[in-house]
């Protein structure tokens, strides 16, 4: 034999392609689409599908983003490219952990990445919070943007007074949109049903409580300028809560900084101090919106027939700490604020979603390290899941991306068993079928995306969303 040369037998083995690694990813949200794209860019030969229990893509970018913020919506164009790689297939209008396991999912794929967000909401935990006019903003964002489970949700508009607990940016769309005039809100894709209560709310007030002060604001400056610069709406800002602040953040980031001074600005700003036209849109605004600080929620007040929400007794508390890891201590007295409308944004929270995924309830994430999921080789996880419901899609898009990292690696490693019997969706396809499910596939959800783009078209709207499930699979003939 020829010194340097390998047996026949040895070549030929040597020489055999590797199976094309088949990814799995649960959710087709930013963390699912930034994980899959990630894979996709850097690995040649990698099959990615992605799972989604909705027939509908995209997640929070479709459900969660404000309707009069299409700009943060242009992503779906980069995912819309990611999932037409002839490498990439979506499988939509399939739940997993019911129509397929996890277990059965690691069975058919060398690897799966679970990206299924934050489907729950934190709760109060006071007495009242079950009542009549009390809702999450969770439920609340869905009914306006069309998501299926809250389509039937119809919030009680006929109060003046509206009051939103928490101070993010989801509490500053919220409140945005309840005091929106409607011409603004007719250009948008919000449904059609929401845009109809809109028109006859009686909603002219809305407060924004938080346990902390104006240093711990959890909202952004472009969405606070919103809120100033809305028309037909004043902001009330009480001056006492800012005196002194100026000196406090001083030596804050510029972000912190600039945010606490154009509140400040707001708040001390005299009325003749502005501008003649800002002085006339005041004059002539028929509804505000406030920020109140120091203040956590004991209980909803319900009226007297103990149906329905008619205020809530707030503790009014003091600081201890300073900056963001500042604590909110109940001072002793209370405050009771008159409202018909509560409305709780106080963070989302992910579910367990099958028994064989490691879970850790307190935190709301599955256990991981930069995206492999503990104790479980070749499951992975990547946003909400991950590390808790925070961040915007820039940080999600970090985020997957290092989990999509993690996966690469392991296969470049060895880590993972690459047995060629692992045939993806092949192997899931006769499993949903003998469960009589049928998925959904892109080019269907493009068939629907044209139907609501043209319903929208004839009421001069981006879209009209379809929030019904079963009309969109009847529109696509299943």
């Amino acid at each position: 034999m020829a010194a340097g040369r390998a047996p026949l037998g040895l070549r030929r083995w040597l020489s055999s392609p590797a199976p094309a690694p088949r990814v799995c990813v649960v959710g087709s949200g930013p963390a699912g689409f930034y994980t899959a794209q990630h894979i996709l860019k850097h690995h040649s030969g990698a099959q990615v599908d992605i799972y989604e229990k909705l027939p509908v893509p995209f997640g929070l970018v479709r459900f969660g983003v404000a309707p009069d913020h299409p700009e943060v919506k242009n992503v779906i164009n980069t995912f819309t490219q990611t999932a037409h790689s002839g490498r990439c297939a979506y499988y939509g209008n399939v739940t997993v952990g019911r129509d397929v396991t996890v277990p059965e999912l690691r069975q058919a794929y060398h690897a799966v990445v679970l990206s299924y967000g934050a489907e729950d909401n934190r709760v109060l935990g006071i007495p009242g919070e079950n009542l009549s006019g009390v809702y999450s903003a969770r439920a609340f964002v869905g009914w306006y943007n069309g998501l299926p489970e809250n389509r039937d949700l119809k919030p009680d508009l006929s109060c003046e007074t509206a009051l939103i607990l928490g101070h993010g940016n989801v509490a500053l769309d919220i409140a945005r949109i309840l005091l929106s005039p409607l011409q603004l809100l007719r250009k948008t894709d919000i449904t059609d049903s929401s845009l109809a209560a809109l028109a006859c709310s009686k909603v002219k007030r809305v407060w924004l409580v938080g346990r902390r002060g104006p240093l711990q604001v959890a909202f952004t400056i472009k969405e606070l300028r919103e809120m100033i610069n809305l028309p037909g709406a004043i902001a009330v800002l009480d001056p006492a809560d800012f005196t002194g602040l100026e000196n406090a953040v001083k030596d804050a980031p510029r972000p912190r900084k600039r945010l606490t001074e154009l509140m400040i600005k707001t708040a001390l700003e005299k009325p003749r101090e502005k501008p003649v036209e800002a002085q006339a849109a005041q004059a002539a605004a028929s509804r505000e919106w406030g920020l109140k600080f120091q203040r956590s929620p004991q209980e909803v007040l319900p009226t007297p027939d103990g149906k329905r929400a008619r205020g809530v007794r707030m503790a009014l508390t003091r600081l201890e700490g300073s900056g963001d890891s500042a604590r909110a201590i109940p001072t002793g007295e209370v405050e009771e604020l008159e409202c018909g409308l509560v409305l709780s944004s106080i963070g989302y929270r992910s579910l367990p979603l099958d028994p064989a995924v490691p879970f850790d309830t307190q935190r709301g994430i599955i256990p991981n390290s930069s995206g492999r999921v503990e104790g479980v080789p070749g499951l992975y996880c990547s946003g909400w899941v991950k590390r808790g419901p925070t961040g915007v899609i820039i940080t999600t898009m970090n985020d997957s991306f290092d989990t999509a990292q993690s996966v690469l690696e392991d296969l470049q490693g060895g880590v993972l068993d690459m047995s060629p019997s692992r045939e993806g969706f092949r192997a899931v396809e006769s499993i949903l079928l003998s469960r009589g499910v049928r998925p959904v596939s892109f080019s269907d959800w493009e068939k629907i995306d044209a139907a609501e783009v043209a319903r929208g078209k004839a009421a001069g709207k981006p879209r009209e969303k379809i929030v019904d499930p079963a009309e969109m699979l009847r529109l696509i003939g299943h």
